[in-house]
């Protein structure tokens, strides 16, 4: 079965010796220390695919700071979260969630480490293969549409598409780009990020045929081991990759325009992706079954997932922020270390209007905390406010059903520190109690078989809309902004008792798409469509646009990325530290530099490669 083979990958990378390159990313071992002859066959090959498949969960040293949700970066440096605990703990953490970090911050030398371990074990895997051609025919064996080795390459090429693409995000388009054949000529591959004459060498495109190449070649769907990549997943990275590289940032990260390529690809992918069940992409009934394990899997908008399972070797496999790490202090049974708080900014986003349309000109920001503290430090919850129902599916919030395991009423068990993360609780990716079933005691209060979503259809439909907006036809893009918005409609929490049984209350759902009222809400909720007015101009388009990524995607680990390709993330970052300050001091006097779209290329990264890396422009 998938998550079975992509479970225990770990284990078989670690018996080939492909984990070695977890350190820094230039001492890497080579295939061939470890009986390279018993690789080169269609079984050796798999199992080395297994291994690629596995740094989807490969947590150096169980550092799951870099891990692929992307919590520290997308949604602490993003404004969506903060960082919980104490601000003692974890320093560098701290340095990041403040914005006082240096070129020599240890969560960005692990980041670094961990995307280049993964290009490491694609061009392993390419290396591998190709000998096993020579050794073996390969190609003569039947894949799924193509022949082996093909869908072999194309997989592994995917896998280096994505790792580069992962370092992009990070560290800007001037990084190494380190092929098959760097790799089979030295075990520690010398790649500068500059030409001859000291300019920036950017890696868009490099990247761009990966993607394109695997688009090329996967098949449409996998009928065996279902979490592999298929085509489309593919082409939703490569359209990602061209929005990325045609969004704004501020100059110095080699940004072209391919607006145009990424709506045709896009447009493919509405018309005829599927996923490895054979169901044609479409968003999930609705937005609460995302989350829910058993069922958010194969809703058919998951168009590229991490497989998680609820039980395994190692936790690494259902608990892709680190059960210990953001897991509360024993509210669900188990400890944690309290990390990973919604922020104050992100819960007032969702407050809504009367035609139940989001204050998107910072009214929120004049309204009162949605939870305040009394002298005993017992937070209080004002339900009656009007909020997007998506609130109670992202947020834990007092007073409010925390899925079936309780209603938080008192921080005991539940907040380390008030004064350090604030009021409110991650959820999106915690489980239900029910999920864990007869599970022992010891098992991870955030372990969870529930997929983590890379991309999901509804990714889709706002890059969609983006393009449409950037390629002159903002009024076309409301349809499939709504689209979101109506789907938002179909669920919200129910009122319950300490038992977790629907039980009356005065609070509603009001819905203003269907004009229907839903009762027994466990707070005031109220959602409707945007006008056509909204996207009468390309301004006021890509103000929805944007919105409704902020609470579509919220603590998904893309709020930083997003803001900082479109340009807009000091404005936008400057704004939440004045807000959030009024709440948690360590925010005051705090300043998010225009430049740092691009965070630095690590120190010691610079120092390993004896001149040969450069640091970013942004950073030097």
């Amino acid at each position: 079965m998938m998550k079975k083979l992509f479970i225990y990958a770990a284990i078989a990378a670690a018996a080939m010796g492909g984990m070695t390159s977890c350190s820094d990313f230039l001492n890497v071992q080579p295939a061939g220390k470890v009986s390279e002859p018993d690789f080169l066959t269609q079984a050796g090959v798999t199992q080395l695919m297994t291994g690629m498949y596995a740094t989807l969960h490969d947590y150096t040293g169980n550092d799951y700071w870099q891990s692929l949700s992307n919590y520290v970066y997308g949604d602490i440096m993003g404004g969506s979260a903060n960082k919980g605990s104490n601000f003692t703990d974890q320093p560098d953490f701290t340095s990041l969630e403040t914005y006082t970090f240096a070129t020599d911050n240890s969560y960005l030398n692990n980041k670094w480490r961990s995307c280049y371990n993964g290009v490491f074990m694609a061009n392993n895997v390419i290396n591998v293969a190709n000998k096993g051609e020579e050794a073996n025919a390969l190609s003569t064996i039947a894949g799924e549409s193509k022949d082996f080795l093909t869908e072999t390459i194309a997989q592994a090429r995917f896998f280096r598409g994505f790792w580069h693409f992962e370092a992009v995000r990070i560290f800007g388009a001037a990084v190494p780009y380190i092929t098959d054949q760097d790799l089979a000529e030295s075990v520690n591959p010398q790649v500068s990020n500059v030409d001859e004459s000291g300019n920036y060498i950017y890696i868009w495109d490099k990247i761009a045929e990966d993607f394109q190449y695997a688009y090329d070649n996967l098949p449409d769907t996998w009928s065996v081991d279902k979490g592999r990549a298929n085509k489309w997943a593919a082409a939703a990275f490569l359209a990602k990759l061209r929005i990325y590289q045609s969004s704004p940032y501020n100059g110095t990260n080699g940004t072209s325009n391919h607006w145009a390529e990424a709506k045709a690809i896009l447009e493919d992918i509405m018309a005829n992706g599927k996923d490895n069940n054979g169901t044609k992409y479409q968003l999930a009934e609705n937005y609460e079954k995302l989350y829910l394990a058993g069922e958010s899997d194969w809703t058919g908008e998951s168009v590229f997932d991490i497989q998680m399972a609820i039980a395994g070797t190692q936790v690494n496999t259902n608990a892709i922020n680190g059960a210990p790490h953001v897991g509360f202090q024993g509210a669900l049974g188990t400890g944690g270390w309290g990390f990973y708080q919604p922020s104050y900014e992100l819960v007032n986003s969702h407050i809504v209007n009367e035609a139940g349309l989001p204050e998107m000109n910072n009214a929120y920001q004049n309204a009162a905390p949605l939870t305040t503290i009394d002298d005993a430090s017992v937070p209080h919850t004002d339900l009656t406010v009007y909020t997007d129902p998506r609130l109670d599916f992202t947020v834990g919030r007092f007073n409010v059903p925390y899925w079936d395991w309780s209603i938080p009423t008192t921080i005991s068990g539940w907040i380390r520190e008030l004064s350090n993360g604030g009021p409110y609780l991650h959820k999106k990716n915690i489980p239900r109690k029910a999920d864990q079933g007869s599970l022992s005691v010891s098992t991870q209060s955030a372990s969870s078989a529930k997929n983590f979503h890379l991309i999901r259809y509804a990714d889709v439909l706002l890059w969609y809309a983006e393009t449409l907006i950037e390629t002159g036809k903002p009024q076309e893009a409301g349809q499939y902004i709504n689209q979101i918005r109506e789907r938002a409609a179909k669920a919200y929490v129910h009122a319950a008792d300490e038992a977790m049984v629907e039980i009356p209350s005065s609070y509603v759902f009001d819905n203003k798409i269907s004009g229907t009222q839903g009762t027994n809400a466990a707070a005031n909720y109220r959602i409707g469509l945007y006008p056509p007015s909204q996207f009468a101009t390309k301004e006021s388009a890509t103000k929805a646009l944007r919105w409704e990524r902020k609470i579509e995607m919220a603590l998904e680990g893309h709020r930083w990325f997003d803001l900082v390709r479109w340009g807009i993330a000091a404005d936008e970052l400057n704004n939440f530290l004045s807000y959030e300050s009024k709440y948690l001091g360590k925010y005051l006097n705090k300043y998010y530099n225009p430049k740092w779209a691009t965070l630095p290329i690590p120190q010691k990264q610079i120092q390993l490669m004896n001149g040969v890396l450069v640091q970013n422009e942004n950073w030097k």
